[in-house]
């Protein structure tokens, strides 16, 4: 499997909308995808218009594999690049409030 970072911006109002979708993403990624992808984790952001939006990296087995968990879970799945490399200067902190 390859490694992808998938953007979707501005892609849910609030919290409670994001974790209704996270929580059926890793159900059908677990229990109905598992040979093709892998979410591995997800960096939430603040976008300009209030909305939430995310970057989620993920393993999977090809692009379409990517469009298809998405299209399944219904959000947005087609703008992601496939990772070339991974730099790591220090481990994410516990709390990113700080």
């Amino acid at each position: 499997m390859e490694l992808y970072v998938i953007r979707r911006p501005a892609a849910w109002a609030n919290l409670q909308e994001l974790e209704a979708a996270g929580a059926k993403s890793a159900r059908i990624g677990n229990d109905e995808m598992p040979d093709q992808v892998r979410w591995i984790r997800s960096y939430v952001v603040h976008e300009p218009n209030g909305r939430i939006g995310t970057f989620c990296i993920y393993q999977a087995r090809d692009e379409d594999s990517i469009r298809e968990h998405a299209a399944r879970v219904g959000m947005p799945g087609d703008d992601f690049r496939r990772v070339a490399a991974t730099v790591v200067i220090r481990d994410d902190p516990a709390d990113t409030s700080t």
